[in-house]
């Protein structure tokens, strides 16, 4: 399949109730609507393909852009291409659930997100903590350097009042998957999650809405669900 005809399908699956819920989460044209179900169909026919990919995320529209992300190759993607990407993406269901999701399946997954972490850019910064809930979530707790996670989780603690809206919303994940995902720092988010108490989080023309990982982490642990680890990151 080329573009032209993936483009003509994502268009034929698109519901105007969909992309009025997408536009109201920050989406903007070019979009057609496209629940992320009906995608699968098209992507199992194509499977992966780098160059396709490529060729979709470029024109901007933002479920051609979600669709890039599932069949792309992450392994043939360079730090320079994630950038890319992560330039393109213009709204936190770009940059956390497309760019963060495909960079959770690249062996250089760690290296691009710490350094997005570090760069003080709402966005960036978001995608980056969004990354490592995939990578925790998906990948054994011996990949990981426990001390490493224990310094995240003090920058959270020390932070996560003050930093843009959307990065708190991704900070307050990675305390929810550290402390069910990786069982060696369970206490330790725990505790941090404790500390930190509810977080405020601004939306644009919608009511704040209140994070609040401590209570999200007591619900898992009464469903037993410590030590989870989803068998797939991407859908």
């Amino acid at each position: 399949m080329n573009a032209e005809l993936v483009m003509q399908e994502l268009e034929a699956l698109g519901k105007e109730r969909t992309k009025k819920m997408y536009m109201s989460n920050g989406a903007h044209e070019p979009l057609f609507g496209v629940a992320t179900g009906a995608m699968k169909p098209i992507a199992k026919k194509i499977k992966i393909d780098q160059a396709l990919a490529e060729e979709l995320y470029a024109t901007g529209n933002y479920d051609a852009m979600y669709f890039a992300g599932i069949i792309a190759d992450p392994k043939a993607m360079t730090v320079e291409d994630f950038n890319r990407w992560m330039e393109a993406a213009y709204f936190y269901m770009l940059s956390d659930y497309v760019v963060a999701v495909t960079l959770a399946e690249a062996p250089i997954a760690q290296e691009v997100a710490d350094a997005w972490i570090a760069s003080g850019e709402e966005l960036k910064m978001s995608a980056g903590w969004s990354c490592y809930c995939w990578l925790l979530g998906n990948r054994k707790d011996s990949e990981f350097s426990e001390s490493k996670l224990a310094n995240m989780l003090d920058v959270v603690k020390n932070t996560i009042h003050d930093v843009p809206e959307r990065t708190k919303s991704a900070m307050n994940n990675f305390l929810y998957t550290v402390a069910i995902s990786y069982v060696p720092l369970h206490e330790q988010a725990v505790a941090t999650a404790q500390a930190i108490g509810p977080v405020e989080m601004k939306r644009d023309n919608k009511k704040s809405t209140q994070l609040n990982a401590y209570e999200t982490i007591q619900k898992e642990i009464e469903r037993g669900r410590i030590g989870f680890k989803r068998k797939y990151v991407r859908c």
